[in-house]
């Protein structure tokens, strides 16, 4: 197969696959087109609420507060159901498009011009909230204001993908903006009617973030009559709207929805157990986030708890709860007529187990108010369970390794510990004094799972993401087609530096073993990368252990 992001590098950017595996490339560039929307508006939020900006006494007038909730959660089912059903009626279109959508960059043009527009969003945001006036002038302002918003969308729009594309998602969307309206429509008197239920659930969702929280916390604070429950240097009140009623609502109308729309693919009366099955998930990650408000709040980042993460994770995990939950069931026999296949995706197996590890470390971060982060298993477990599910993508790379590997990781932590000389870190005593009060068995076991991740899971799953990833998709899209020696200084030089950054203040350290590692893997085995990385680590902990050096952790 040909691909011709593969002979002639975008001058503007990264491409999307060509048209053989256009699908998942488009609902990727839509994903990050989502995520792009949602960070500038989260942020502008942040310093909004920080500013003490996001008041219903501030000027702006009290309905456009009562009923932007609403208007929110409308429009979230709204983009729920009009993305899921659009991603799967749009398959056979874009499996007709010619290869040369395949080498569509992104256009930094107008992604730049998004963040300016984004810029004039945050400064009108801020004179809207806090302007007093609700006469014509404020009317005009809230107008202007609008319309940059608009701009702001459509700019980011056309950045991650070209109109053609757009337009071909919006002709197979025509039919399902009818599915849509109607679920965005029916969210709102949907959830007024719950509200009136919400006793029974709400004593229910307490309980349970409470027994969540006693895994992590020894005392918790928990007054039933308030509804008050958290830790005793932060506590939060469930009211209503925190008691899950409302998601399960929504997760039932989509549900109702999704059947109803895919009817002809579903084995009916079996299918029925879905809606059940999602409402209850929904459920039980409303009770995960409220225990994640409460761990943020304890970690020290109150204002971003009550704030952004309050204020956004509720739609954020209903919408990959509901798209995850029922459109992975299209490949379950037992519900599916005819079970769709799993898509193919080479870049999910090399970036997944890293960025596994990473989310594992901000849940253990935020889970732990000291300095030691007594969760660090959570990375292993997490990390070996996506190299073991995608195993057998791995088969192709070369995992053989020679002499020259231990040995260059020998050199690497020679060259990390000189620098450590030069440039000293803190020594780390409140980590040392955190795990010498644990009983010995617990502390021997985290010592234990903490080293073999070293060792294992962390140099494997960083060189699929920075060798065997990063370093071949600088030169082409289609990286797997590249091989490690055709890599230049350039892909080096990028894939190292990232490497470097990932790992903080010992960056300019991490970048050279960077370099190192590439130097090894350009001779066209992973497996010399991954033994030296292992060695490098295995030497480091070999010191943590016997030197107490726990500053190199």
């Amino acid at each position: 197969m040909t691909n011709t992001a593969a002979t002639a590098r975008p001058r503007s950017g990264p491409a999307i696959p060509s048209s053989q595996g256009l699908l998942p490339g488009v609902l990727l560039r839509i994903l990050l087109f989502a995520l792009l929307i949602a960070a500038g508006l989260l942020g502008i939020r942040l310093w909004l609420e920080t500013a003490g900006m996001m008041d219903a006494r501030s000027g702006l007038p009290r309905p456009l507060y009562g009923w932007g909730i609403w208007v929110l959660r409308s429009g979230v089912v709204f983009s729920v159901v009009l993305l899921a059903l659009t991603s799967i009626r749009a398959r056979r279109a874009l499996e007709r498009l010619p290869a040369d959508f395949g080498s569509t960059p992104i256009a930094w043009r107008y992604l730049a011009a998004h963040v300016a527009a984004m810029g004039a969003v945050a400064a009108l945001s801020f004179h809207v909230y806090g302007s007093r006036s609700t006469g014509l002038d404020f009317a005009l302002l809230v107008g202007v204001w609008l319309m940059v918003c608009a701009a702001a969308v459509a700019l980011a729009a056309r950045a991650i993908l070209p109109t053609g594309l757009w337009s071909i998602l919006l002709h197979a969307s025509k039919s399902i903006w009818g599915y849509a309206a109607l679920g965005g429509l029916a969210a709102t008197p949907l959830a007024l009617v719950c509200l009136s239920l919400w006793n029974p659930l709400t004593r229910l969702t307490f309980h349970a973030v409470r027994a969540l929280l006693q895994l992590f916390f020894p005392r918790v604070i928990a007054i039933p009559g308030e509804m008050l429950l958290g830790t005793p240097t932060f506590q939060v009140t469930i009211y209503p709207q925190c008691s899950g009623l409302e998601g399960m609502a929504l997760m039932l109308l989509f549900g109702i929805i999704w059947l109803g729309f895919f009817r002809s693919d579903y084995r009916f009366p079996q299918a029925f157990l879905l809606i059940p099955c999602g409402i209850v998930l929904v459920w039980l990650v409303n009770v995960v986030r409220i225990a994640a408000l409460i761990l943020i709040g304890t970690a020290g980042a109150p204002q971003v708890a009550v704030g952004g993460f309050h204020s956004e994770a509720g739609w954020i995990a209903f919408t990959a709860v509901a798209l995850g939950f029922f459109t992975s069931s299209r490949r379950l026999p037992w519900f599916a007529v005819r079970a769709a296949p799993a898509e193919s995706n080479p870049v999910a197996a090399y970036l997944v187990p890293f960025l596994l590890i990473l989310a594992a470390g901000m849940i253990a971060r935020a889970a732990s108010s000291g300095s030691w982060e007594w969760l660090y298993p959570l990375r292993f477990v997490c990390a070996a369970a996506a190299l073991w599910t995608y195993r057998r993508q791995y088969r192709q790379l070369d995992w053989r390794c020679g002499w020259a590997a231990p040995v260059v990781g020998g050199l690497v932590f020679l060259m990390w510990i000189g620098l450590d000389v030069l440039m000293p870190h803190p020594a780390g005593s409140g980590f040392a004094s955190a795990l010498a009060a644990e009983p010995p068995w617990p502390r021997a076991a985290w010592l234990v799972i903490r080293t073999l991740a070293a060792v294992t899971t962390v140099p494997i799953a960083e060189e699929l993401a920075f060798r065997g990833f990063l370093l071949r998709r600088v030169v082409s899209a289609d990286f797997e087609s590249v091989r490690f020696r055709d890599c230049g200084y350039t892909a080096l030089l990028i894939s190292s530096l990232l490497f470097g950054i990932l790992h903080g203040d010992r960056w300019v350290a991490a970048t050279l073993a960077g370099i190192a590692y590439v130097s090894l893997v350009r001779r066209g085995r992973i497996g010399d990368a991954v033994v030296a990385h292992a060695t490098t680590n295995a030497l480091l902990a070999t010191c943590v252990l016997a030197l107490g050096r726990w500053d190199l952790w």
